[in-house]
């Protein structure tokens, strides 16, 4: 019985679900003033479909910033220039949390 009232108390507080809520495409970086590319404002999109994944790149001023990824089976992610280094990093829409790693006891 106790089983029952979790379930349906879950189901009636409509809590959301990730795989059901889809990602938002971040705003473009911000382009230095100053630049000759200034007058370039909306991003340049290129849509690549593959075998197993729909592959959507999104480039400023020639520069690649975010690469949306949504494959056939599971959920899409991004991969995300965030501070203009090149580097790419992946953001799912699930919340950053790491557990402790802690040792409490060997054996």
């Amino acid at each position: 019985m106790r089983h029952c009232l979790i379930a349906l108390s879950l189901l009636a507080s409509g809590a959301p679900i990730a795989a059901d809520t889809p990602l938002e495409v971040p705003p473009p970086p911000a382009i230095p003033s100053g630049t000759a590319d200034e007058a370039v404002i909306e991003p340049e999109v290129t849509i690549v479909e593959k075998a197993d994944a729909t592959v959507t790149e999104y480039r400023l001023a020639g520069r690649l910033y975010l690469i949306k990824v949504k494959p056939k089976v599971g959920p899409e992610y991004f991969l995300s220039d965030e501070d203009g280094t090149g580097q790419l990093v992946r953001r799912d829409g699930q919340p950053t949390l790491r557990p402790p790693k802690w040792t409490i006891k060997r054996f």
